[in-house]
């Protein structure tokens, strides 16, 4: 993974909660809300939160004497989440996953959505996650399956490696979609600490948009992925999100789109 996969910075959080929330994550970020509120938790600690959509699914779901941290490592993704508020009061702090400012056995549930592809060190952070939790508590999150299992993010890719064919952009692959196996998953939890059998689940959605033009402004300019795109040169910002739009075009239609989205979603016990 290189370093600048980690950076949202810029316009990006913005971009990210307008275009890319909606498109990918809110079926996803519902889906871990109700799986959090089943365990009855007394307080929730969530990381990488993003711009805060998972935020606002606990807060809804959860019962207003439940706190819930929200943490991230870029404070403007917090910013925008904030921005974005909740239906109560969160307590939001950046932090760093494998560096978690709070005590041992403070939380009943951690949550993580689409964040631990992003870790450096994957079994830190996870060790991390367990030294939080209460004995019983649960580490629930989710990672997107492998890409050609997500529609508009391989399509957008290998648009992308057709402009750049020299040096294509992998963000995509390499870093969101690049955490994608569950025998893999499984040690790094061991490897963290955690000695019970997670549950493991591949669930598919839809990621719908009224054009073409949205996943494509989605992932070329709301992700770091426009940080690779802009370093290469030789071709602007535009032209490579209007390329992205062809290619959606050319399989999905000019219209509404709908593309298949798949990702796996983990629960492990402390």
């Amino acid at each position: 993974m290189s370093h600048t996969d980690q950076v949202f910075v810029g316009s990006v959080a913005r971009l990210y909660e307008e275009y890319l929330v909606p498109l990918i994550f809110e079926p996803y970020a519902a889906d871990l809300a109700v799986r959090v509120a089943q365990r009855q938790p007394s307080r929730v600690l969530e990381v990488a939160a993003g711009t805060g959509v998972v935020t606002r699914y606990l807060a809804d779901a959860l019962a207003p004497t439940v706190p819930i941290v929200a943490t991230d490592l870029n404070q403007p993704m917090l910013d925008q989440a904030v921005a974005s508020g909740t239906s109560r009061a969160v307590e939001w702090r950046q932090a760093d996953a494998m560096q978690l400012p709070f005590a041992d056995q403070s939380f009943d549930v951690v949550v993580c959505q689409f964040g631990v592809m992003f870790f450096p060190d994957k079994p830190k952070a996870f060790a991390e996650a367990r030294r939080v939790l209460r004995p019983g508590g649960a580490f629930i999150f989710n990672a997107w399956d492998r890409i050609e299992e997500n529609e508009f993010a391989d399509v957008v890719t290998n648009a992308l490696q057709a402009l750049f064919p020299q040096d294509p952009p992998r963000f995509m692959a390499r870093t969101p979609h690049g955490y994608n196996d569950t025998a893999v998953i499984r040690a790094h939890l061991v490897a963290g600490g955690f000695d019970r059998d997670p549950q493991l689940s591949t669930v598919g959605a839809r990621s719908r948009a009224a054009s073409p033009d949205i996943p494509a402004i989605a992932y070329c300019q709301g992700t770091p992925l426009r940080g690779e795109i802009e370093a290469r040169g030789g071709v602007t910002l535009a032209k490579a999100t209007e390329a992205a739009a062809e290619a959606i075009r050319a399989r999905f239609g000019a219209g509404e789109v709908d593309g298949k989205i798949q990702a796996h979603v983990v629960s492990v016990d402390r």
